[in-house]
């Protein structure tokens, strides 16, 4: 492509979308829309503060999206218009062909804390879900649909013990299981896994990836954690610090969507994606704020495609041995 179009930026590391601008995301592809949303906050003196605005980001069903930017850029904020938990100042959110107004089953959330009622049991958590989603079904049916949900998470085996009997992992697991009981159209997480130690993390991240891949279940996911969204995302949404965050790019995973823990870095293209959002949110989520590129449209944020057109580590091959003195 000898010339780029306005809106998209060619970076170290990757390649814009050769479809940008004619081959985007049809109006039959979005599942969800998220169209010219505001959030603003009236702050002492009768000013207002602008977390974001004209924010504009479109999912297709199925997909696995994580937001990544610094605290205050807005994420969370995100989420909970997504959620139906707030209004946006202006603009509009649309899923599955309907506007969002207030709460609905159709959208589940997993927060950071797992907020399980400490009186019921696993299966007691679970069921309670399954009952307000269903609520003239027959007993036997509700607890069958959170035996397969807690079985989903792997806690099978566990129904009758307390959340006072559960690791934090185990008690995360309810949660998810609980958030999936239902069925929803979209799960939305908020940085889910941030307070468990580095092996549970893991774990329950491949947990959240098999299941995901198995049922085709829509995620949007706010993480601070790099390597997370390398794992879990199908696309990666980069936010400019905030205030008045922007949407400042979209980055799509080039790697294959079976995926390995073990044999991630192996990748071509691992190390470019990587070192192409820890650059972002090292310097360019700053610079960005000051001024987008030329040509910027927030209607159409730039989509990167990591190239593996240069050698990762990986492929270079291990170092020649050490020269002995």
């Amino acid at each position: 492509m000898s010339k780029l179009l306005p809106f998209v930026r060619r970076v170290s590391g990757a390649v814009p979308d050769q479809n940008a601008g004619t081959g985007r995301m049809s109006n039959a592809e979005k599942f969800i829309s998220i169209e010219g949303i505001a959030r603003r906050y009236p702050v002492p003196g009768g000013r207002t503060t602008t977390i974001f605005e004209n924010l504009w980001l479109a999912m297709r069903r199925g997909e696995f999206v994580c937001m990544i930017g610094h605290s205050g850029c807005g994420k969370t904020t995100v989420l909970n218009i997504l959620a139906g938990l707030e209004a946006p100042s202006e603009g509009a959110v649309i899923v599955d062909g309907q506007g969002i107004a207030g709460t609905s089953l159709d959208r589940a959330v997993i927060f950071q804390g797992h907020a399980l009622l400490p009186w019921r049991s696993v299966l007691g958590n679970v069921a309670y879900a399954v009952s307000s989603r269903w609520r003239k079904a027959p007993r036997a049916e509700i607890e069958a649909r959170a035996r397969r949900a807690i079985a989903t998470v792997g806690l099978a085996g566990s129904e009758h013990k307390r959340p006072s009997e559960l690791s934090g992992g185990m008690k995360q697991r309810v949660g998810i299981a609980r958030a999936l009981s239902i069925e929803p159209k979209i799960l939305l997480m908020d940085e889910p896994f941030s307070a468990l130690d580095a092996l549970t993390r893991g774990t329950l991240q491949d947990e959240v990836r098999r299941i995901c891949v198995e049922t085709g279940q829509t995620v949007f996911m706010i993480t601070h954690d790099v390597d997370e969204a390398i794992y879990l995302a199908d696309r990666i949404v980069l936010m400019t610090n905030g205030p008045e965050a922007k949407v400042a790019e979209i980055v799509e995973n080039p790697l294959p969507t079976n995926r390995d823990r073990t044999q991630l870095h192996h990748a071509p293209g691992y190390y470019a994606l990587r070192n192409h959002l820890i650059d972002f949110l090292v310097t360019r989520s700053r610079t960005l704020r000051e001024a987008m590129p030329e040509g910027y449209d927030p209607r159409h944020p730039p989509i990167v495609r990591p190239s593996s057109g240069e050698p990762d580590a990986a492929e270079l091959g291990p170092p020649p041995p050490a020269r002995r003195a």
